[in-house]
């Protein structure tokens, strides 16, 4: 017999921004959830603090910002579903010390983003975007003049994760040699070749392609050293972070012809809306390809992308299992409805599991199971005991000094 929740899910309002994949919606509906709004576009702080203050559960895209403050006015908030691979338009710690998980999908549209890159590859070693727009200017180029086959170049991949990896592959059945460069030691696909450093990578390339998080670390790490680093000729890729290339660097060495070509799908500053114009510094290169961040703007990516999150948010809803979080400590459980399961968040101190298990060991109640896992911030416990005990006891497990964040599922 299924079990009823101690907040019914009818009940827990979800709220989905900037045109989320319908699939997401569709994931809900068939796991029972019905209270959904979805909205077409990203809001402005207010807005977003209007509308998510009575949210348990909001998903977005890149261009929501859920900072600090935000994070503070939702005061339902339990869960955050990030509709991208990235997660960095959320100040994760903050979400973390609200006892809020954040959620993303790193899998989904990694085809779409790689495939886009081998097209770049092919469009610029052959000067398509440069005789692209001459041709709508009513000029004809007809000429073989810095046109290359991409077959025995060589592909620098810089960020050889789940889509730089992706990358290599597809790069390799087209005949290119792929090097790479990761500061995490990573197992090679087919005959890639590890660099041991960026400036390896860097240096025998063709064309150098981006896959990198935007961290401290890859903050502006291809500026005008690194690109003077590139062979003449080179082309250079970024569908990571707009933060990762230096423009201004990056103009000088297109300008001089140092760099060959580029194609950029991510900028420092991206506008908040279709209807916002977009301003930068490469609009005037005909070798340059600009895209408005739609490296994983496929149908199928999308449609991924919302069945993927969805689906980590629901078992966290379900059942408290974690796995998926990226701010988070990591737990995996299957539903028990033979007992009453108790959330409990807590900042990682000394005494508090067992002041948890007083809570109800006092009462005779049997502990039948117990989850915990620990960061060096929170502490996150799982509690199914053999009882059915009214949400008063939630009053008590807040009482508990260091508490962050109590609930009771069913």
């Amino acid at each position: 017999m299924p079990k009823r929740y101690s907040l019914n899910k009818e009940k827990i309002k979800i709220i989905l921004l900037e045109g989320i994949h319908k699939s997401a919606t569709d994931f809900f509906l068939a796991n029972g959830y019905t209270n959904i709004e979805s909205i077409p576009n990203a809001l402005n702080d207010g807005a977003l603090k209007a509308k998510i203050k009575g949210a348990n559960i909001v998903g977005i895209r890149s261009r929501t910002k859920v900072t600090k403050d935000i994070l503070h006015a939702a005061e339902k908030l339990f869960a955050i579903g990030c509709y991208s691979i990235g997660t960095n338009q959320v100040d994760g710690h903050a979400a973390k010390m609200l006892g809020i998980p954040v959620f993303n999908a790193p899998f989904s549209n990694t085809r779409s983003v790689a495939e886009l890159i081998i097209a770049e590859c092919i469009l610029l070693l052959r000067n398509i975007p440069l005789k692209n727009a001459a041709a709508h200017q009513g000029k004809w180029l007809k000429s073989a003049s810095n046109c290359f086959e991409v077959r025995d170049k060589n592909l620098g991949i810089i960020g050889y994760g789940h889509i730089g990896s992706q990358v290599s592959i597809l790069a390799e059945a087209l005949g290119m040699n792929v090097y790479y460069y990761d500061i995490v030691k990573k197992l090679n696909l087919g005959k890639a070749v590890a660099c041991s450093s960026l400036d390896d990578v860097l240096s025998v390339s063709h064309i150098v392609t981006l896959h990198v998080p935007e961290t401290l670390l890859t903050r502006n790490m291809i500026g005008e050293r690194e690109l003077s680093m590139m062979r003449k000729g080179a082309c250079l890729l970024n569908a990571s972070r707009g933060t990762v290339v230096n423009i201004p660097a990056l103009v000088r060495a297109i300008r001089s012809g140092h760099v060959l070509g580029a194609a950029l799908d991510v900028f420092p500053d991206e506008p908040a809306s279709n209807s916002d114009p977009f301003v930068s510094e490469l609009q005037q290169f005909d070798n340059v390809i600009l895209s408005p961040h739609v490296g994983g703007s496929t149908i199928e990516a999308q449609e991924n992308i919302g069945t993927e999150v969805s689906e980590k948010l629901v078992k966290y809803s379900d059942t408290g299992a974690t796995i998926g979080a990226t701010n988070f400590v990591q737990i995996s459980l299957q539903p028990n409805y033979n007992a009453q399961r108790f959330l409990h968040i807590h900042k990682n101190e000394p005494g508090v599991l067992k002041e948890v298990n007083y809570v109800f060991t006092s009462k005779g109640i049997n502990i039948a199971a117990e989850y915990l896992q620990t960061d060096p911030d929170i502490g996150y416990v799982i509690t199914d005991t053999d009882s059915q005990l009214s949400s008063s006891i939630l009053q008590e497990l807040k009482a508990i000094k260091g508490t962050i964040r109590v609930r009771m599922l069913y």
